[in-house]
């Protein structure tokens, strides 16, 4: 007679729905007490237990709803009572129920207390409710109700293994051996060659998965096989999203060549097997929940095709996961060969000599007791007699019909069939929970968590105080930094330096402008003196020097200067780019990211290509700049005077500088500093001497020697006593005459300060004439109207495609985990590193 709440389902659970199938409500309702006498109870579970002894009945038969939401716990497993025996066959029994009734009783009473609130509040919003009418009740099939409620249980149950089986593969980064860290629990499918270790996981994961081969070697590689129960049975890699239905013949052919495909990918050239690992989850109804690792057959004899190591390969492989402490060694030997052939025995007894963790299976019994004279030989095998190896627990299976294109299914029929007919269980040679797969199964998994239990445990206060130490460690050497592991650390560095990136969209334009303008007239400051200025500065008229400077600037604008101008521009976003990536931010500056900045800067700036159509446009804009010759107004004059008397001035400094070098100190120097000149310089000062004398004889004599000139400066200087060659008086004539032509047209530079009114009027009527303040001004406005572009492309393009590259670069080395560890290296990066190692395990233990 409850109320129809599907208004308000999103309210309650919905296993609620469930219970009126199973739990009659009316009789619970009368037999439940209040509320307030219920709360008085609650604290004294021992007393609600004894007064609810009548619930008993109340639940349906066949259905043990105690049973099944104890079931929902993974903690049941994992925790289990310490007398239980590893190989249970059956599920438990009243002993569970009646140690975990009262938690479901205090679960039962609060939801009482729900569907009587829940009635209230249904009965106002309604206003009147017809109690009899069963027509408006939730209706859901029995099946329906089943599949929901063992879907909502199964939820949990597969949250833990999967959990677990992700630890092992994060762990198995850490230590690819198994053998350092790594001690958790797993199982280890090893036996001979065609042994049927495959056929036994087979059986186990109740599918077809493996591909097969007619005594060829099938399994290269390592492959994890995490086993949970779910309402599909369906198989998923790890690396993958692809769910392949195990039911389906078409998904099975299709797992069985990714496998094939994955292990041959995995084999490295010259090899025949490998060390890599293939995960894998397979998921279905009534599967146990463990981890299993099939490992490649041992073999005897290396045959023709394989590397000459394939045996040591793969007994290496098997050792490196079996001398784990906490790995179940599953031993597979085939029953119908002779015993004496076996060599996985040997392996197994070596790696656990008193059996404390070994489970033996007995393949192909029914091989074995068709062609085995004397049975009883397969007795001692089950009893431990013949191999002189021990183990936890023996067990007799059969996993084929000879056929592998049989199903599952019916393998599972043929083994049943077997064994209740064999004469091995009719005469009590072997015991019937020694035999099936099912059996093997549920003790596999048995045994697998209580050793996950038990190994938790004992690594756990371990882990603590390792963990303990390390932040103790961290505390004290890195007080106020967070533990970040490399990972963290990259993710920390990848945003500062594309924080830094952006940085240079809010550089300004007069910045850009004017940084790019310097750097550029520094790169073409002498190819327009020397090249252009001077030569044209040396002809007679102001006709020739306008021609020469047109001739040669046009040359220079064709040929060298777009170039050097993108050059420049390229070079100034690099430099740019480098300070904001390379420049300490005070305290809070972290120098454990300078390696991988760097690295990224100029990994960046290598992949960086400038934009190949810019020489063009800007070829265009840099020749008609240099065609104008119109001064507009006096201060633009100025500006080109003072531009021009700057750049001579400098020249004249590092010429003075040069023929300082070439003749020594003057008397003022050799007189406070006591410095002598050398012989050279004595002979370079006699020279120059005799050299100013012509310069003043003749003021405007031209910028080279005539030869009767250079020999009467030559037998001048004999006559002193002083031999010189004529190629030194050239190089001091070439410095001398550059000096005083310096000096000459500074002077001129002052008197062109009143030469725009002449400029006006093309220096008609005038002796002044100053086309070399016209000429600077050219290349100064250039110079302007070239930043001014170059700007426009860098923060219009250039910026966001080295961003670009930057993201790029970041996305390459996110995905490179030798990169990284190369480039955050240092005591902190590791300690923290070892802090996230040990909180896996911490996570582990939680779980």
């Amino acid at each position: 007679m409850m109320p129809d709440l599907d208004e308000y389902k999103w309210i309650v659970p919905d296993f609620i729905w469930e219970l009126e199938e199973h739990i009659d409500l009316e009789k619970l309702i009368k037999a439940i007490p209040d509320a307030d006498e219920l709360a008085k109870l609650l604290p004294d579970f021992d007393k609600i237990g004894e007064s609810f002894t009548s619930l008993k009945g109340l639940f349906s038969p066949g259905y043990n709803l105690v049973s099944e939401v104890i079931g929902a716990s993974d903690l049941l497993l994992l925790l289990g009572s310490p007398g239980e025996t590893a190989f249970r066959a059956t599920d438990q029994g009243y002993d569970n129920d009646k140690q975990y009734k009262k938690g479901l009783l205090g679960e039962l009473i609060l939801l009482q207390q729900q569907i009587q609130q829940h009635e209230e509040e249904t009965r106002r919003a309604a206003g009147q409710y017809n109690m009899g009418s069963s027509q408006q009740k939730r209706k859901v099939s029995d099946k329906e109700k089943v599949d929901q409620l063992q879907e909502e249980l199964l939820r949990t149950q597969k949250s833990l293994i999967d959990m677990y089986s992700e630890v092992l593969d994060i762990l198995s980064d850490y230590d690819a051996s198994y053998n350092t860290q790594d001690h958790l629990p797993r199982v280890v499918v090893v036996g001979d060659q065609s042994a049927g270790k495959t056929s036994v996981l087979e059986m186990i994961a109740q599918a077809r998965i493996f591909p097969r081969g007619s005594g060829e070697m099938m399994t290269r590689s390592p492959v994890k096989v995490t086993l949970s129960e779910g309402p599909h049975h369906v198989a998923l890699f790890k690396d993958s999203s692809r769910e392949f239905d195990l039911t389906k013949e078409e998904d099975l052919a299709a797992l069985r060549h990714e496998i094939e495909i994955r292990m041959r990918n995995s084999v490295k050239e010259g090899c025949t097997v490998s060390t890599e690992t293939i995960s894998l989850s397979v998921k279905g109804p009534g599967l146990q929940r463990m981890v299993l690792v099939d490992l490649p057959g041992v073999i005897s004899t290396v045959t023709s095709g394989m590397a000459p190591d394939t045996k040591e390969t793969i007994f290496s492989i098997s050792k490196a996961y079996m001398q784990n402490p906490n790995a179940i060694i599953l031993c597979i030997q085939d029953g119908s060969v002779d015993a004496e052939r076996s060599i996985v025995t040997d392996l197994v007894s070596q790696m656990d000599p008193q059996g404390k963790r070994t489970i033996f299976v007995l393949t192909k019994v029914d091989l074995a007791e068709k062609n085995v004279a004397s049975p009883s030989r397969i007795q001692q095998i089950i009893e431990g007699k013949l191999f002189p190896m021990k183990a936890l627990g023996y067990f007799a299976v059969v996993t084929g019909k000879g056929n592998s294109s049989e199903s599952i299914e019916s393998i599972k029929e043929y083994e049943e069939e077997f064994f209740q007919n064999s004469k091995l269980l009719k005469t009590c040679m072997l015991k019937a929970h020694q035999v099936t797969t099912k059996n093997l199964s549920l003790a596999v998994s048995d045994c697998f968590w209580k050793m996950v239990r038990e190994s938790v445990e004992q690594q756990a206060d371990a882990f603590k105080a390792t963990r303990f130490n390390l932040e103790t460690e961290w505390k004290n050497n890195y007080p106020r930094l967070r533990e970040l592991d490399r990972n963290e650390l990259f993710e920390k560095a990848k945003n500062e330096i594309l924080d830094e990136v952006i940085s240079l969209t809010q550089v300004t334009p007069k910045h850009w402008e004017e940084i790019l303008q310097k750097t550029l007239w520094e790169r073409v400051s002498t190819h327009v003196i020397e090249n252009i200025y001077l030569p044209a500065a040396q002809t007679m008229n102001s006709g020739t020097f306008n021609t020469t400077v047109d001739i040669k600037l046009k040359q220079w604008t064709d040929k060298q200067l777009p170039n050097k101008a993108v050059e420049v521009a390229w070079e100034t976003l690099q430099e740019e780019f480098s300070r904001f990536m390379t420049e300490q931010k005070g305290k809070e500056h972290d120098d454990i990211f300078d390696k991988l900045k760097q690295a990224v800067k100029e990994e960046s700036i290598k992949r960086h290509k400038w934009n190949e159509r810019a020489e063009d446009s800007l070829r265009v804009i840099q020749h008609n700049a240099l065609e104008d010759r119109s001064i507009s107004d006096k201060q633009q004059w100025d500006a080109a005077i003072h531009f021009m008397e700057e750049t001579l001035q400098s020249r004249l400094k590092d010429t003075e500088s040069v023929i300082e070098d070439m003749v020594g100190p003057d008397w003022k120097k050799r007189w406070l500093y006591w410095i002598g000149r050398t012989k050279e310089q004595n002979i370079r000062n006699e020279t120059k001497n005799e050299l100013e004398k012509l310069i003043k004889c003749n003021e405007e004599h031209a910028a080279y020697l005539a030869n009767d000139e250079v020999t009467t400066v030559r037998k001048n200087l004999e006559a002193r006593g002083i031999t010189v060659d004529p190629c030194l008086i050239k190089d001091t004539w070439h410095q001398i005459y550059r000096r005083y032509f310096l000096k000459t047209a500074l002077n001129h530079c002052n008197l062109c300060r009143r030469g725009f009114y002449y400029y006006q009027r093309h220096f008609v009527d005038s002796e002044l004439e100053c086309n070399d303040i016209v000429l600077f001004w050219r290349i100064q406005r250039m110079l302007a109207i070239t930043a001014n572009t170059l700007r426009q492309q860098l923060t219009n393009t250039e910026v966001r495609r080295l961003e670009k590259n930057v993201k790029e670069v970041l996305e390459d080395f996110a995905e490179d985990n030798e990169k990284k560890v190369k480039l955050l290296t240092g005591k902190r990066v590791q300690l923290a590193e070892d802090l996230s190692k040990y909180l896996l395990y911490s996570v582990l233990e939680l779980a």
